[in-house]
């Protein structure tokens, strides 16, 4: 069971730090578990549904990475690992590149139903073409001003967040960001798309 410092039973679980938790869950505790799963599976699932644009696999790569939690646990050592956050975004972040990766080029079978030929139908497979373009753009630069561009862009995090995530310090991040943003017009434009926000 988890204990509480200094064995006030009046600490609430938000007192407790993912370090103690993780001991805890070492130790099989399935409470502490589940305080980590709360504490952390929003963040993370919005990460991964930004990064894949697919619900379902985002839920997939959520559960994969509190399952390599689970069994990692015994073997975790705080004064030696990176901070937990850090290792589980780094953990869904790969994840969710690899399966973007993957479904860079989608069977027919999965394109769907064709869009009424009206304006709002023909707006949204433009949209969705256009997505599915810069999935592909995104693809084709380097995968360290990938993963600083789907942290700063799909997570909406500034850049001494992501460094945070990447262990980079921060002027690393801002430039990888320069020079992703550099390379993403350059593969966008390839493909015939420009003046997407501020990336273009």
């Amino acid at each position: 069971m988890l204990e509480h410092r200094g064995g006030d039973p009046t600490i609430g679980i938000d007192a407790v730090g993912d370090d103690d938790l993780l001991r805890a869950v070492s130790r099989g505790d399935r409470g502490a578990f589940a305080a980590l799963m709360e504490r952390h599976a929003r963040a993370m699932l919005t990460l991964a549904t930004r990064v894949t644009r697919n619900v379902d696999e985002a839920d997939e790569i959520v559960q994969d990475a509190f399952l390599k939690v689970w069994k990692m646990a015994p073997r975790w050592q705080p004064d030696r690992e990176a901070k937990f956050t850090t290792w589980l975004y780094r953990v869904v972040l790969n994840a969710s590149l690899d399966v973007r990766r993957r479904s860079r080029y989608a069977p027919l079978e999965d394109a769907g139903d064709p869009v009424d030929a009206n304006p709002g139908g023909l707006d949204l497979a433009v949209a969705h073409q256009r997505d599915r373009l810069v999935a592909q753009a995104l693809d084709d630069i380097p995968s360290r001003q990938r993963a600083a561009l789907s942290l700063h862009y799909y997570a909406e995090m500034s850049a001494p967040q992501a460094a945070l995530i990447m262990e980079l310090t921060v002027p690393a991040v801002e430039s990888l960001l320069v020079r992703g943003k550099r390379a993403l017009r350059l593969a966008l434009a390839r493909r015939g798309i420009t003046g997407i926000g501020d990336v273009t």
